[in-house]
């Protein structure tokens, strides 16, 4: 059977077998780590963090780059793709269980997700910044953007390569075709926030 044509605002064809959020919590500045590329303890809200483990017990994989990494209690239960230029396509990681090191110049979306066993699926993006700019491509279904409003990291890697002084990671979403939904105070004391970026529904 023919997949149905495309709509305005629709993620491309593929997206569609699973469910794409993305989960980042960002400085004022929109950096998700410091200027050593470490991720922070400015950075560490015990609300955001609560959150952020209730949302990864909920998808069948996580994605995320080689540095990335959630340390949780059911972390390493977890089914995840690791993003590599090391190998050529798809490989066990050797570091984690329930891993497969993905190059996605050499395999699809669909392709990694089937090593882990997964036709279709829920699939939770933490980062880093490659990651976060290859599923703007292939297409989020949501974006949970928590943001830090004390917190400036200069010199941090960005959320997003494509923010800079007069373009926010909120501007890149909406591009992207993402509109916000409410904003969800977390920690009112530290102004830690968020947003549930969701894709429009078409037309």
């Amino acid at each position: 059977m023919a997949e149905p044509p495309q709509r305005p605002g629709d993620p491309p064809q593929r997206a569609r077998l699973f469910s794409i959020e993305g989960y980042a919590i960002i400085s004022a500045d929109g950096a998700i780590a410091d200027a050593n590329a470490a991720f922070p303890t400015a950075l560490s809200f015990e609300a955001d963090k609560q959150y952020y483990e209730r949302e990864l017990d909920r998808v069948d994989a996580v994605i995320q780059g080689r540095n990335s990494y959630e340390f949780q209690v059911n972390s390493a239960r977890r089914r995840r793709l690791v993003l590599t230029r090391a190998i050529p396509a798809l490989a066990p990681d050797p570091e984690r269980p329930h891993a497969f090191l993905w190059n996605p110049a050499g395999a699809s979306l669909d392709a990694a997700c089937a090593a882990l066993g997964l036709a279709a699926g829920r699939l939770g993006v933490v980062g880093g910044t490659y990651v976060f700019d290859l599923f703007l491509d292939i297409g989020y279904d949501a974006f949970h953007l928590s943001r830090a409003d004390k917190v400036q990291l200069p010199g941090g890697p960005p959320v997003f390569s494509q923010i800079g002084p007069d373009r926010s990671p909120e501007a890149v979403l909406a591009q992207h075709g993402l509109e916000p939904g409410p904003v969800q105070v977390l920690d009112a004391a530290q102004a830690v926030s968020l947003v549930d970026w969701t894709r429009k529904a078409s037309v």
